[in-house]
């Protein structure tokens, strides 16, 4: 009885196994998986342990701090106080308070400390040295011990933290107060702008189970260009003469893609190519198109307020741009009833008119629209409909994030028209991948289709007469 659980008794050692015992054990063995192993490890920021606990002794300290400054700092004097002065005066209350606890720093932890300080007085506490990060082009925080940043288009842990959920929610609310918002169990969720541009998103509980949430997807100070791209890999040259060919001579433009694909990145560079006498009018949820025209006209949608009232659209915006004399409109976003005047402005006489959408693919940015439009209400035949985005759309210019983080152009396809009850579209120029690198860096090429442009005459007659060497398809060179 119990034999089968019973610990068994150590056997003696056995001779080596026969040469001819060798094949059946081979038979017995199971065939190799062809499926690769599972990453199951967590995700972990990787500071020394010196290193975490000297953090976690000056997180300590600071908050004991930062509790004793907001009792001696006049707060309203704050707004008015130059950065050297406030920092002086800030690292010597500091001083004077480690002297009363008899807590001894050495001088690289008390420059860390009043830095940190400094940071939780007048800026974002943990955040501002990520804000500060050029390389940094998005945070995300889930909760209070954990902090993601983007980097080249891959996310990591940071080893910075907030000391407790109350830490998180008070630099929450020191943004959403800046802008005239709040947040709290009653209203759980908030999208602002930070001073600097950067968008923010913020979820607090009970609809965040784990803590606070918060993205912020940092605004670029320098601007990429169509050089910038062309130089990263993005797209190529004969491919950036054809967009500007097509902006040039008012094609009507959508930028589709994913999100974090670049978008708005894409759609900056291209309004680049637009002549400088034209009056440019732009709507934005949150504005980050950063024009160089002379003639632009800004304006940013608005959500409710507290009360549920004082809501501005982006479709009152769209429909209260059309009264003031635009020769181009741009949309930062269409996704949802604006879809509607977008396309009306884009078919009356505001061509060139640009904006981007959610979409995996060309075909799939014109179903979107299609679906926009029947969620926006409006009874019209799906003939019609299509009829209506096929006069108004001439060019749908594909962006897209790839699996090793890089951001390309994948598509550029041409709206030529209907054919029947079908949107008829041909690709132009398209990102052709072959493979994958040992450390899964994508290989792979930018070709043209050899379909020759729908609207060559077009760009002929306003003088962008392309050479038919562009429309020609690469083949690479085997290795």
């Amino acid at each position: 009885m119990f034999s089968k659980y019973k610990k068994q008794a150590a056997k003696p050692a056995t001779p080596a196994p026969q040469p001819a015992a060798a094949p059946a054990a081979a038979a017995a063995a199971p065939a190799a998986s062809l499926r690769r192993p599972v990453q199951r490890k967590a995700a972990e920021a990787a500071p020394m342990d010196k290193e975490r606990k000297r953090k976690e002794r000056l997180s300590e300290i600071k908050i004991q701090l930062h509790r004793e400054l907001l009792e001696n700092l006049n707060l309203a004097a704050l707004e008015n106080a130059v950065e050297a002065e406030l920092r002086s005066e800030i690292a010597s209350i500091a001083t004077e308070i480690l002297a009363e606890k008899s807590i001894v720093l050495n001088r690289e932890d008390r420059q860390q400390l009043n830095k940190e300080l400094y940071d939780e007085v007048t800026g974002l506490g943990p955040l501002e040295a990520l804000l500060q990060d050029d390389t940094v082009s998005d945070i995300l925080v889930n909760g209070p011990q954990q902090i993601f940043v983007e980097r080249s288009g891959k996310l990591q842990l940071s080893d910075i933290t907030f000391k407790d959920e109350k830490h998180l929610m008070r630099i929450i609310d020191k943004i959403v107060s800046a802008v005239g918002r709040r947040v709290d169990e009653s209203n759980p969720y908030v999208d602002a702008r930070l001073a600097d541009g950067s968008r923010f998103n913020a979820m607090v509980p009970p609809i965040a189970v784990d803590g606070s949430l918060v993205s912020i997807r940092k605004f670029k100070k320098d601007k990429l260009g169509i050089d910038d791209l062309v130089q990263f890999g993005a797209f190529t040259e004969e491919m950036a003469a054809y967009l500007q060919a097509a902006v040039s001579t008012r094609l009507n433009v959508i930028v589709s893609g994913g999100t974090g694909s670049g978008k708005t990145t894409t759609l900056n560079a291209l309004s680049s190519f637009i002549d400088n006498s034209e009056r440019i009018l732009t709507i934005e949820d949150t504005a980050e198109l950063q024009l160089q025209q002379t003639h632009v006209g800004r304006m940013e949608s608005r959500p409710p307020n507290v009360e549920g009232k004082g809501e501005v659209s982006p479709r009152d915006c769209l429909k209260n741009a059309l009264r003031m004399r635009p020769d181009r409109i741009i949309v930062g976003e269409t996704r949802g009833e604006e879809v509607i005047d977008m396309l009306q402005a884009m078919n009356t006489g505001h061509d060139g008119s640009m904006t981007t959408i959610h979409a995996n693919n060309a075909r799939d940015g014109i179903s979107r629209l299609e679906n926009m439009i029947a969620m926006a209400g409006i009874e019209m035949p799906l003939k019609a409909v299509r009829s209506q985005i096929s006069s108004a759309v001439n060019l749908i210019v594909q962006a897209s994030r790839l699996q090793d983080g890089s951001r390309r152009m994948t598509s550029i396809t041409e709206v030529t028209g209907m054919e029947g009850d079908v949107i008829s579209m041909q690709e132009i120029f398209r990102f052709q991948r072959v493979g994958l690198t040992p450390d899964n860096k994508i290989i792979g090429h930018f070709t043209a289709t050899g379909v020759r442009s729908h609207f060559s005459e077009r760009f002929r007659l306003w003088g962008f007469d392309l050479p038919p060497s562009i429309y020609e398809p690469t083949v690479m060179e085997a290795r």
